[in-house]
């Protein structure tokens, strides 16, 4: 029941970001992730399947990348209501997405080398996945780059800098943090959900 609540979740936003967005390069550039995720989680549903934890983590954060495509990152409102409840100088909207960007990967990866047994010791495992969120959105960033470079005023919107020349560090930075609070704050409910996920595994599989 879950995993459908979340399909019809993501399916309800996918579609009403679809409809006239700020403009469909743009919104492409940004919900493309979003896409690519869907597909590999029902693809691998059955061989791979997630706890619903992450599921609902990877939900919210394809809802703020489909929110950011439809409005453009500096243009979505819940951004003017932060600029102006918080006298911030800027839409800071990305922020959030930026933090999404290292807090969700980080239980993704923590879920996945933990069920693969890729790493043993628990301080290592935490170095891992930072390390790998930061890699993430490095990449992201070199991706922006390009894209800007190649399109012109066309990526600007995708760019989303809104003129703060710190704007690559500041994204990696809160992407940092997220990466790090994750495992910290939910790492024991996400232990608990492994543990349930691989009993129930493990009973199907004797049968």
């Amino acid at each position: 029941m879950t995993n459908r609540l979340l399909f019809t979740l993501f399916l309800a936003v996918f579609l009403w970001s679809l409809i006239h967005p700020h403009d469909y390069f743009t919104w492409f550039l940004e919900v493309f992730p979003a896409i690519i995720g869907i597909v590999l989680i029902v693809a691998l549903r059955n061989r791979f399947p997630l706890t619903p934890l992450l599921l609902t983590l990877l939900t919210l954060h394809a809802i703020i990348l489909m929110a950011g495509g439809h409005y453009t990152y500096a243009e979505v409102p819940l951004g003017f209501w932060m600029r102006d409840a918080f006298h911030l100088g800027r839409n800071d909207y990305d922020r959030i997405g930026h933090f999404a960007q290292g807090f969700v990967p980080a239980i993704a990866a923590r879920e996945i080398l933990m069920r693969r047994n890729v790493v043993r010791g628990r301080g290592w495992l935490y170095f891992i996945i930072v390390a790998i969120c930061l890699a993430i959105s490095a990449g992201y960033e070199l991706l922006e780059w390009r894209v800007s470079v190649a399109t012109g005023s066309s990526g600007d919107a995708f760019l989303g800098t809104q003129g703060d020349v710190w704007d690559t560090q500041e994204d990696m930075a809160t992407a940092l943090v997220g990466a790090l609070l994750a495992p910290l704050l939910l790492g024991r409910l996400h232990d608990r959900q492994l543990s349930r996920l691989e009993a129930g595994s493990g009973s199907r599989g004797s049968r």
